[in-house]
């Protein structure tokens, strides 16, 4: 029976493979690796083909360290397909030099190092050796792949034979170049560049191989070779795995910078990454992150370690290949905890092991059997004991904050668990149903203190975001940090919760750094504190410090995309826009599909010289990606139509904005889709339909301010409006209420857009020189109007021709 089971596993069968790698990986920086790395994987599976292979259920993805392979079980021409969209895409990223090899062979399934099912043979194997014939750019197939693609009339053009080549063990492929006009490579390899024509190096290979001790030597290596395939995985991820009790399986990366060289990375530091389910019922994947979760809260409440942020190592998820020493690189931390959760019934089963990130060294390890009650007991234990382990000093108070847990309901806390990861997500929807998550918490556990404390968070930022600005829902955000502030004062979540709802909820940022500085008193090690605390030293204009903070809030969590694109953005407001540039790159490569990111990385030359090349090349690629991508772009689709002057680029964004009107996210309110209108119509002469449209804008506004009279921005549309309508003196009256509301001085992130507003609101309504020392005042002012506003943007253009005007704009250019 067992050898029955044995030959089922190793069963051949035909597959198409596409080995793809980025030529100089090892070359790179190991954060410049992970962001190229995200890069290819945004590009490969953003393919059309590979979308259609997945879904009919005709395609293995395996990471290769460097790239991947694509095995495909469907048609010979998938994998060509597939090679020639990535090799498309590529081409709006030059920086990103990727090779592509193409084989159909034998494969067959294997069980690696994990027991678990993986993919094997000939057939990847020299699908690997063809692309490594390559250079950038290559996409390379064998010759087996080019007779069959020969066939069809409409590959022929492509296929380019370049003869025979010579790989590892001695063995000999034949090498085809597959390209066009606008895909491929049409350079020989360098392999390739020896003089010779491909039909001379076949005759030469082919004089060879008529040796008879040669022909027995290659049939030794062919056999040598399969054997090979059938007992290892070349690439499968169990290989980048480190070997528990020995070496690892290749060398991880040099490290040059000197932020993630060994020696500086401190000795007490941690990063506990993702457990491993191994219960039966994947529903229980929710409460093993529970057990992972909270002994990485406790620990990061421990003052003398450096414990890294849940977003950050949530990114390597358990059931993956873990190149250990790697991870310790990219995360900055000399230790690294692993283990695994079992829940069966009223038992519950947890492992975890300490882990030297710099020798793969184990340094403690442990296994908990216990009812399921006690898994709150587990998890403190377990951090406990990790504290220990690194020679960390406690003090009483962190010694008893480890031994609390935030709740002893297991429902409760999954609940909690669910609630809190579509809060990440960071849209209303999902947090609407967060909230409906929370509040089932709370009701099971009246006493659940973080639960509440989230759930005020929420509340107060569907009211600052302007999703739903209404009284009421900040009253709901008051009512739950009540109840988490009677259940659990001092806890440092709640001082955090405390310190969002008075940012967030009155702007009373003096009020909400007291409450920062407390919670950082008891969570030391806590990201999003950081962040916070960097977001009031914008809106005090404390620059210096406001750098500082996000820079601690990118070591602690270095791959959350908010704590990076948050930096990027500071550097944006102080005009140092090469200094933001890396920063949004990074962020991106961390979360590609972003579209405000995407959007302001696009926007830094207009920013910086007034040039929309960029600018418009990304907004076009958003639009191509459908209307609900184009609708998260709406305010930059319009700018960049109207600094352009194109009529009909602005009635399309016209077209993608929602009824209910667009985010501005740069001050957290919601345009009215009017507003737009107006604008555009105003721009390009038609006076009537811009007059229904501001009309329209006016009476939303007007409503927002007899609503909420200390309403700061609704004020300024409202000035807007008016000043569009010619209600000069309501319009003066409006703007200056507005920045009287909310001067810079009060608020250095919103204040300068609403003096911006008021300077437009003087020049719309004939005030020239008040218009002129406004905008001179704005310019002056981190976060006020830049070069590219300035230099394009039609709304300007009753300032035109004025020497003072355009000594405003000459002050604003680019200095180099």
């Amino acid at each position: 029976m067992a050898e029955e089971d044995k030959t089922k596993k190793l069963r051949l069968e035909i597959a198409h493979v596409l080995f793809i790698d980025i030529v100089g990986y090892s070359k790179l920086l190991i954060d410049e690796q992970t962001e190229t790395s995200h890069e290819l994987n945004h590009i490969v599976l953003s393919t059309e083909a590979v979308r259609d292979a997945e879904a009919a259920h005709q395609l293995i993805r395996l990471p290769t360290g460097d790239g991947m392979a694509l095995v495909f079980t469907g048609s010979v021409e998938d994998p060509v397909e597939c090679a020639l969209q990535i090799s498309q895409a590529l081409r709006a990223q030059p920086s990103l030099p990727v090779r592509m090899g193409i084989h159909s062979g034998p494969v067959h399934h294997v069980e690696d190092v994990n027991q678990r099912e993986n993919i094997a043979g000939a057939g990847i194997n020299i699908a690997q050796r063809v692309m490594d014939c390559g250079d950038a750019g290559h996409i390379l197939i064998s010759k087996r792949v080019a007779d069959d693609l020969a066939q069809y009339r409409r590959w022929q053009p492509y296929l380019h034979d370049l003869g025979d080549c010579e790989v590892k063990h001695g063995a000999v492929v034949s090498i085809v170049n597959l390209y066009a006009d606008m895909v491929g490579n049409p350079d020989p390899p360098e392999r390739f560049k020896h003089g010779k024509s491909p039909a001379e190096r076949s005759a030469g290979l082919a004089r060879a191989k008529r040796s008879p001790l040669l022909i027995v030597v290659l049939l030794f290596v062919a056999l040598m070779l399969f054997s090979l395939a059938v007992v290892g995985i070349i690439f499968a991820p169990a290989i980048l795995k480190m070997v528990r009790a020995g070496k690892p399986a290749a060398p991880p990366p040099p490290v040059t910078s000197a932020a993630q060289s060994a020696s500086s990375i401190p000795e007490k530091s941690i990063a506990v990454l993702p457990f491993e389910n191994l219960s039966r019922d994947p529903d229980n994947a929710f409460f093993t992150d529970g057990v992972q979760d909270q002994i990485l809260t406790a620990l990061a409440k421990v003052a003398d370690l450096k414990v890294i942020s849940r977003t950050s190592v949530m990114q390597y998820k358990s059931g993956a290949a873990r190149n250990l020493r790697e991870i310790g690189q990219q995360l900055g931390v000399a230790h690294l905890l692993e283990g695994s959760v079992q829940r069966a019934g009223n038992k519950v089963r947890v492992n975890a092991q300490l882990i030297d990130a710099r020798t793969d060294g184990h340094l403690w390890a442990e296994n908990y059997d216990r009812p399921l009650a006690d898994v709150f007991a587990i998890q403190s234990e377990i951090a406990q004991t990790i504290a220990d382990q690194l020679k960390a000093r406690l003090s009483s108070r962190e010694r008893k904050a480890i031994a609390e847990a935030p709740t002893t309901d297991t429902v409760a806390n999954e609940l909690y668990l669910r609630a809190r990861k579509l809060q990440d997500v960071g849209s209303p929807n999902e947090w609407l149903q967060a909230i409906g998550l929370l509040e089932e918490a709370v009701r099971r556990d009246p006493k659940f203190a973080l639960a509440y404390a989230t759930l005020s968070e929420l509340h107060v930022d569907l009211y600052w975001t302007g999703v739903d600005h209404a009284l009421g829902r900040r009253d709901q955000a008051r009512i739950a940090l009540e109840k988490a502030k009677e259940l659990q004062p001092d806890a440092g979540d709640v001082h955090l919760a405390a310190g969002t709802y008075a940012y967030h909820g009155f702007r009373d940022y003096e009020r909400a750094r007291q409450e920062f500085e407390a919670a950082l008193r008891v969570l030391p090690n806590y990201s999003p504190v950081y962040m916070m605390t960097g977001a009031v030293d914008r809106r005090q204009g404390r620059w210096d410090d406001a750098v500082r903070h996000f820079d601690r809030a990118v070591e602690l969590d270095p791959l959350n995309f908010s704590s990076v694109q948050e930096s990027a953005f500071t550097y944006e407001i102080l005009n140092r826009f090469e200094e933001a540039r890396p920063l949004l790159q990074r962020a991106l490569a961390i979360n590609p599909k972003d579209s405000h990111a995407r959007v302001e990385l696009s926007m830094l030359a207009y920013y910086r010289s007034a040039d929309v090349r960029e600018w418009r090349a990304e907004l076009n690629k958003i639009a191509a990606e459908g209307r609900e991508s184009a609708s998260r772009a709406v305010l930059w689709l319009v700018q960049c139509a109207l600094a352009e002057r194109n009529a009909g680029a602005a009635d399309a964004a016209l077209a993608v904005i929602p009824e209910a009107g667009a985010a501005n996210p740069y001050d957290n309110s919601v345009n009215p889709r009017d507003w737009f209108v107006g604008l555009v119509a105003r721009t390009f002469g038609n006076k009537a339909g811009a007059d229904t449209a501001f009309t329209r804008a006016r009476a939303i506004a007007a409503k927002q301010t007899e609503e909420q009279p200390d309403y700061a921005i609704a004020w300024s549309l409202l000035g807007m409006c008016d000043a569009a309508l010619g209600h000069k003196n309501d319009a003066i009256a409006e703007g200056r209420r507005a920045c009287d509301l909310l001067p810079v001085a009060k608020d250095a992130m919103d204040g300068p857009s609403l003096v911006n507003n008021l300077a437009l609101i003087y020049a719309w309504v004939g005030e020239k020189d008040l218009a002129l020392k406004t905008l001179a005042e704005s310019a002056r002012t981190p976060g006020g109007v830049n070069f590219g506003e300035l230099k394009l943007q039609p709304q300007w253009d009753v300032l035109r021709g004025d020497p003072r005007f355009d000594q405003i704009v000459a002050s604003l250019a680019p200095k180099n």
